[in-house]
């Protein structure tokens, strides 16, 4: 039977802690210096030794827990093989150290190795003009473009240095970890090729940040991709997983705690970003930029000022550039600046 709502069955570990959740999985809670300030991690037992999923931020402080929770049970056994959902520093930053640390191989989607591979890249050179033009583009004021362009390639400095290669994970794909069997699932929007992976034997899904209990992942438009639709790919993502992951299935997420209720939250999820839509497609009565669009999309106004400004023009742009390609809107561009309005 469905879950008409979310329940949340167990009790989450407090930051730096960790508690068994079923029989060789193990939830740990790693802190990070932000307003989220957690990520949970997964330990599965893989033979003699454990298997990592998601690695935490590289920071100083995420460094001495692993080093201190690797030396006690029952985590004082090697690692076998580290995953990772994909790119994001806070998913990805430990994985160089610790990969090269046990000596075990990372695994991950190609596009997400690749992807973060040519984002680490930047820590080396200036903003580059494209990413300039496109912020421009966007409405973006000459005192944003300039924050932006001094902490251009701070991605890199969460990030160990990636091994030079990787074991790759694609849609489909099963892999044993002990005696259990997971199966990997691909979603899009939030990053290219996010990995979940899902054991029908436990009834786990291991989802990083594509399906997250309490907010909503952010689905984003990058300089890299000025084009891109990865609306498109989120929805058909939250579709394909109400259709093929069950029902019955505890959630275990990226951040907050797990929870059962995963096609509810699907729908939830669905119906919140038809909302917004359905806000924009007003809003574009008249012509808009895209930080013009901002209260109707969040439902509240974002200055230029505030830390959420960058994650707000590329979901905005990701909400535009679906319209767009739906045929729904039309863009002129006008002194460098893009505009948007209904196309009928």
């Amino acid at each position: 039977m469905p879950h008409e709502t979310m329940h949340y069955p167990l009790e989450a570990p407090a930051i730096s802690q960790w508690r068994a959740i079923d029989q060789g999985v193990y939830w740990v809670r790693l802190p990070m210096p932000l307003a989220l300030d957690h990520i949970n991690v997964w330990l599965i037992e893989d033979g003699d030794g454990l298997a990592l999923v998601d690695t935490g931020l590289r920071t100083e402080a995420v460094l001495d827990l692993w080093e201190k929770l690797l030396r006690e049970p029952p985590f004082d056994r090697p690692l076998t093989r580290v995953f990772v959902t994909h790119m994001h520093p806070d998913h990805v930053g430990m994985a160089g150290w610790l990969t090269r640390r046990f000596g075990v191989k990372l695994w991950m989607s190609r596009l997400e190795y690749l992807t973060c591979r040519t984002m680490v890249a930047d820590m080396s050179r200036e903003a580059p003009p494209d990413a300039l033009e496109f912020f421009r583009e966007a409405g973006w004021q000459d005192a944003a473009i300039e924050k932006y362009r001094t902490r251009f390639g701070a991605f890199g400095q969460m990030i160990y240095k990636l091994p030079d290669s990787f074991r790759r994970l694609a849609r489909g794909q099963r892999i044993t970890i002990g005696d259990s069997h997971w199966q990997v699932v691909v979603g899009q929007g939030h990053s290219p090729e996010h990995v979940c992976l899902y054991c029908a034997e436990k009834k786990l899904l291991i989802s990083g940040d594509q399906v997250l209990p309490k907010i909503s992942s952010n689905v984003s438009v990058h300089p890299l991709e000025p084009e891109a639709n990865p609306m498109a790919g989120w929805l058909a993502s939250l579709d394909w997983l109400q259709e093929n992951i069950p029902d019955d299935v505890l959630v275990l997420p990226a951040h907050d705690d797990c929870f059962y209720g995963l096609h509810a939250r699907l729908q939830h999820l669905r119906d919140s970003q038809m909302r917004s839509l359905e806000r924009l497609r007003a809003a574009l009565r008249e012509p808009r930029r895209v930080v013009d669009v901002f209260a109707d999309l969040f439902s509240r106004p974002i200055e230029a000022t505030s830390s959420h400004y960058h994650l707000a023009t590329g979901e905005a742009q990701a909400c535009l550039n679906y319209l767009l390609e739906r045929g729904e809107i039309r863009r002129e561009l006008c002194d460098g600046v893009a505009w948007y309005s209904a196309a009928h």
